[in-house]
Parts: C-alpha cells; structure tokens; sequence
C-alpha cells in the first residue's frame, strides 16, 4: 500500500462498492423511424418514439439507442485507432500532449471533483478551429481558437476520428430535435443553438488498476453540455445514479448501441423538466476498457437560460442566464490542477425562493 499515488484514492463514501447492480428497464429506444423520415413529419411511429424519449428524459436523464444510422464500419475504424494509439509508448502519445494554452490532444492526469481520475484521453473539436473565451474572467472578451492536433501514429488516425465524427454530429441534431418536440417546441427549435458549435470527441483508455476498490475510471459527475452520445465496449464500467434511490447502477454494454445522457444544458433549457444525471466510471483489475464520448455543446456566444415557451406564472424561470463560453473556461481549469474551491456548477445560476 505505501507504493500507492494518493492523488488517485477517492474519499470512503465515493469509492466502488464491491457488488453491483445491473439496470434493469433501461430505456432502449429504436431510431429506426426518423432514418426515413423527418422528425417533424407526425406519423404514428414518430409520435411515439418523440413520446419514448420525453419519457426516458424525464424518468432516467439517459437512455440508449439502436437502429440509429451511423454505420458500424465508422465506430470500428474508430475503436480500432484508439486502441492503437493508446498501446504506443507514452513517450509517443506525449508528442500531442495537451496543456492550458491547448486542451486538446493527449492528457493522462485529468482530475474530476479534484480527484484524479484513472484513465488517459485524448480530445479533438467537430469545428476546427473552435473559438472559446480566452479567459474565464467576465470583463475579458479577447477569444481564441483551439486547433487539433494529431499524432503520426497509427497512419489513418486523424481519418477516423474525422470520418465518425461527422457521423455522430448527424445523430446528436437528430436527437436534439427529437427532445425539443417531446418538450412540445417545434423539431428546429434548438438547433440554431449549435452554430459555431463548441462540441468535442474524446477517445479514453482505462488500463488495468491495481486499486480499484480505492479509486474510479471517471468520477461521479454531470455533464456540463447539451447532450453526450457514448459508444462504450463490452467491457462495460459506467455507472449512473438512479434517480429513485440514489443507488449506482450499471449499465451493461449493448451491442452496436449508442448511450444517450442529458447535459445541464437541456436541463436548463427545460427549465428541470429533464435533469441531467450523474455518472461514474469503474476501474478495472481484469481488463483495459475503451470509449469514445461525444459531447454535443452550442457556440460559445450562447446564453444558456430556461426557454421562453417553458416559463410563465405557475413555472417561472429557475435559471439566471449565463454565457457557455465563460463557463466551460472556468471549468477546464479543473482539469489541470486541482482547485481550493468547488467548480462551477449550473445551480450556482439557481434562482432563489422558488
């Protein structure tokens, strides 16, 4: 025990449970209507699954999908570069090293609620490049831009990272209108939001642990952005908090489909019809997991705050407005170091005396 990295250990009331419990009645939603036709078109079978996934939002804050239109061939080719790129020597992958003036690339010592997490990513944007608030200070308004940068190896790396991506980003748009007409907007309603977005991949790799019973893949988090879409192996690991009991469930991999999580970000636009849902990563002692999350998030110039058709007397707004750019800078800088105080978090926007 004295040769174990600290920075690593969760506190006691945080750490694994020796036992698990499967999920049970996960909502598994079949995309197969709005593959041949728009979500706007009311037939019968789109009513239904816009009813699916209201219902999924409101109950679990995540759900998954299958017959969903991204060709399996993309997500191998995909899967199969990560593994390769994350099996190279560490000296390599730290080639893209990514650091403060550049959050994109390799990174291997990511701490989540000032924990360090067990596990190495590595991250690239949809839009390259993305414009993001230089700084998270208000009164600053000088903006950057964040670039990609990719490793020489493996030689189709850069290709299949791009080529999935495009096809993620087809399915996120769907399901963003799919959410928008089960809160009773109109399917378009959101999109406008997702200009000049801010969305990025991330490819992780969780090696073997020798400490699992003291330390986590990912800690227990929420998900600052709109909607994340997760391919995960079948080795399985994620966790989620069940809304009924506060219990961590397991969600057991199923083949070819993706997992669908609500962001804070719809959780405010809903103004807390849907609430995004927290959720944890396993370590594992027996096998390395991999997976790819997709993180589906607006401009940086948006002002995320509950939607006019969602407010009036009887449920007025629970949110103060504030500006995605801002407050995604502030929380990147909790992936670098660890913080003296708490990071930012949507109910710090809570309106009082509600």
């Amino acid at each position: 025990m004295e040769n174990i990295d600290e920075s690593f250990c969760q506190e006691t009331e945080h750490r694994p449970k020796q036992s698990t419990i499967e999920a049970e009645n996960i909502p598994l939603i079949d995309l197969s209507p709005i593959l041949t036709s728009d979500p706007s078109n009311f037939s019968s079978e789109i009513t239904h699954l816009v009813a699916q996934i209201g219902d999924a939002c409101q109950k679990w804050g995540f759900f998954q999908v299958i017959n969903h239109g991204v060709p399996s061939t993309c997500r191998e080719k995909i899967e199969r570069a990560s593994k390769e790129f994350f099996l190279l020597p560490t000296e390599e992958k730290r080639k893209v090293s990514r650091d403060e003036d550049n959050p994109l690339g390799f990174y291997d010592t990511e701490h989540t609620k000032n924990v360090r997490d067990w596990k190495e990513v590595f991250d690239f944007v949809v839009e390259n490049p993305t414009i993001l608030p230089a700084s998270h200070e208000p009164h600053n308004m000088e903006l950057t831009e964040l670039k990609n940068q990719w490793p020489n190896f493996p030689a189709n790396f850069r290709e299949a990272c791009e080529e999935y991506a495009q096809g993620i980003e087809k399915l996120s748009y769907k399901l963003v209108e799919l959410i928008a007409l089960s809160l009773g907007l109109s399917s378009k309603r959101l999109n406008s939001y997702f200009k000049d977005q801010t969305s990025f991949m991330r490819l992780n790799y969780y090696p073997l642990c020798p400490i699992r019973h003291m330390a986590l893949g990912v800690g227990r988090h929420k998900d600052s952005g709109a909607l994340t879409v997760l391919a995960q192996d079948d080795v399985g690991g994620l966790e989620v908090k069940r809304k009924t009991d506060g219990e961590w469930i397991q969600v057991k991999p199923t083949p070819d489909a993706y997992i669908i999580n609500v962001g804070d970000i719809i959780q405010v636009w809903s103004n807390d019809r849907y609430e995004s849902v927290e959720h944890r990563v396993i370590a594992s002692s027996k096998k390395e997991r991999f997976s790819v999350p997709f993180f589906f998030n607006p401009s940086h110039y948006v002002m995320v705050e509950p939607l006019e058709e969602l407010i009036n007397e009887e449920s007025p707004a629970k949110y103060r407005a504030y500006n995605w750019g801002k407050f995604v800078s502030r929380r990147n800088l909790s992936n670098f170091k660890k913080l003296d105080v708490e990071n930012v978090q949507i109910y710090h926007f809570r309106n009082g005396d509600l």
